[in-house]
C-alpha cells in the first residue's frame, strides 16, 4: 500500500462513512482592503467527505458561492482534526436536479438530524457546494507522523 493509499483511508476513517463533519471553509471577500489587498473570509460548514473531496448544503446566492464563483480556491480545516488543505470549489447546482440524486440521498442521510429544518429543497436556489482536494496535510499524533497530500497527482509524502 502506499503513502497515499495509507493516507486516504485513515482521511476516510475519520471524515468519511457518513460522519457529519464541522469544517472552516476559507473564501476570498468580493471586496478589498482599504490597501487594495484580497480580503479573506472563513466561516464554520457542516461538511460530507468522499475520497478527496467535500460536500456542503448551501445557498446559491449566499457569499461563500458567490466568492467561489469570482475565485474557486478555496481553503478548509476540519475541526480539531489536525487536518487542512486547499482546493477548489464547485457549485454542483439544485439539490434537486436529477445529477445531484445520489449525492442528495447520501447528504440527507449524514445531516438527517437538521437537513429539512435548515433547507428549503423546493427553492431552486438550494445548492450543494463540492471542495475538490487540490493538497492537504494531516498531522498524527500531534506531528508525530505527518501525511502531505497531493490529491490531483494522488501522492502522498
Amino acid at each position: 500500500m502506499t503513502k497515499f493509499e495509507e493516507g486516504m483511508n485513515i482521511l476516510e476513517e475519520r471524515f468519511g462513512k457518513g460522519k457529519d463533519n464541522v469544517i472552516a471553509l476559507a473564501t476570498i471577500s468580493l471586496e478589498s482592503s482599504q490597501d487594495g489587498y484580497p480580503v479573506p473570509c472563513v466561516r464554520d460548514v457542516d461538511a460530507y467527505y468522499e475520497d478527496g473531496a467535500f460536500y456542503v448544503v448551501t445557498y446559491g446566492t449566499s457569499n461563500k458561492i458567490r466568492q467561489i464563483e469570482a475565485n474557486p480556491e478555496v481553503s478548509v480545516s476540519v475541526n480539531f482534526e489536525d487536518f487542512f488543505g486547499s482546493g477548489r470549489g464547485e457549485n454542483l447546482g439544485w439539490v434537486l436536479d436529477p445529477k445531484n440524486a445520489e449525492l442528495r440521498s447520501k447528504l440527507r442521510t449524514v445531516f438527517k438530524d437538521w437537513y429539512d429544518f435548515a433547507n428549503n429543497e423546493a427553492d431552486e436556489n438550494c445548492c450543494f457546494l463540492a471542495i475538490h482536494l487540490k493538497k492537504g496535510t494531516l498531522r498524527i499524533n500531534h506531528g508525530e507522523m505527518f501525511y502531505h497530500f497531493d490529491f490531483e497527482n494522488r501522492r502522498a509524502e
